[in-house]
């Protein structure tokens, strides 16, 4: 038992600190405004460029953990039927979520649903809840033909498909709909290749089980085999992304086209290296105690709520600074659409890391509270939270 709750500690330590790298991802979108995509190698800088590139971390690790955490809790059920029906039930929980509470505070403005990480991570676990009555080893397999099959059709595009783009772009492709005047769908995660992660997480679960060594032996190959097989087949270059990478100017230039791969929807390369760093990482939190990392726990516990409450923290505080400067402009800056922010809105880099540690300062006791009022009582509610 006592090797079992390390092991969800490491889990926990890796979850509170993409947690933290996608706060600062959306501290970066909601106070910025470089006027360029920070990935764009021709116009951004080396601190830009990895302060974006850092947050490729965070959903490949959530869906991975989202897999390892439903194996887990089979331990703890006392049937697959019954973690299906949890599955399915939390599944549903999180697709109306991010169609309504995080949509919202996304942008403050009715009419536009986002289907982002919520959204695809609720319907991988529908998925899971029928693969999981499947032998491991075939959920594993499922899972890898989907992350390394699904680029042979990018050359497939949802504008070409009639009636079923909307399909495809739910399955592939990122897309913005509009079924009715003032209302938008945006789907920012299609499905695949997410449900396989969510599948191979699963899989993976089953090396938690494993004593120390043989655990620490199979987290310490499967990384260094993933950003191996990253180099490699990026190397190569004829196949895993749809945009592959060049020679630049100089050095550096080149370094960063190479690890510079797509993520809507992810590339097979962007998996391998994501995934690849997210299993060295649980490597090195299982081996090691990080003492300074020990606070990243306590976001690690409750990721729903730290979620839901640091979007709308994030947003509400780019109101308020904005308000003395735009007016009541400010409420409906739009986040999606750069372009529509006035050229003069936005705050320099290290301004936008001195606000991210003003919300995490925030956040920190607010999490705090949630996690003594979740120990201290046992309402039905608290488990979707």
């Amino acid at each position: 038992m006592q090797s079992i709750t390390k092991r969800l500690v490491s889990i926990d330590l890796l979850r509170g600190l993409v947690m933290l790298l996608m706060a600062l991802d959306h501290v970066r979108g909601f106070f910025s405004n470089p006027g360029f995509n920070p990935l764009d190698i021709n116009q951004t800088n080396l601190p830009l460029f990895f302060t974006r590139w850092a947050t490729h971390l965070c959903a490949p690790s959530f869906i991975l953990i989202a897999g390892i955490a439903a194996y887990l809790s089979l331990k703890r059920r006392t049937s697959k039927k019954e973690l299906s029906k949890l599955l399915l039930i939390r599944g549903v929980w999180l697709i109306f979520l991010d169609l309504t509470v995080i949509s919202f505070a996304w942008t403050f403005a009715p009419g536009i649903f986002i289907m982002g990480v919520l959204w695809v991570i609720g319907w991988s676990m529908i998925i899971l809840a029928a693969l999981i009555h499947l032998p491991i080893r075939s959920i594993a397999i499922i899972g890898i033909i989907l992350i390394v099959g699904h680029n042979l059709f990018d050359g497939v595009q949802a504008e070409n498909t009639g009636s079923l783009s909307w399909l495809w772009s739910f399955l592939h492709e990122r897309k913005i709909f509009m079924p009715f005047p003032g209302i938008h769908f945006f789907v920012a995660y299609s499905l695949i290749p997410w449900v396989g992660v969510m599948a191979i997480g699963y899989a993976l679960g089953k090396v938690f089980t494993f004593e120390k060594y043989q655990r620490l032996r199979w987290l310490r190959n499967l990384s260094f085999g993933l950003i191996f097989s990253f180099i490699v087949i990026r190397g190569i270059n004829l196949y895993g992304d749809p945009e592959p990478w060049s020679l630049q100017s100089n050095l550096t230039r080149t370094v960063l086209s190479f690890i510079n791969c797509q993520k809507y929807p992810p590339s097979l390369t962007y998996l391998l290296i994501t995934l690849g760093i997210a299993l060295l990482l649980l490597y090195l939190l299982e081996i090691k105690s990080f003492k300074f990392l020990q606070p990243l726990k306590l976001f690690g516990q409750v990721p729903l709520f730290f979620y839901i409450i640091h979007l709308w923290l994030i947003h509400l505080a780019a109101i308020m600074l904005a308000l003395p400067k735009y007016g009541l402009m400010a409420i409906i800056l739009p986040y999606l659409n750069k372009s529509a922010m006035p050229a003069n809105y936005g705050y320099s880099l290290h301004h936008v890391y001195i606000i991210w540690l003003i919300i995490l300062m925030i956040l920190y006791p607010l999490c705090h509270w949630f996690t003594n009022y979740k120990s201290q009582h046992k309402y039905w509610w608290l488990i979707f939270l």
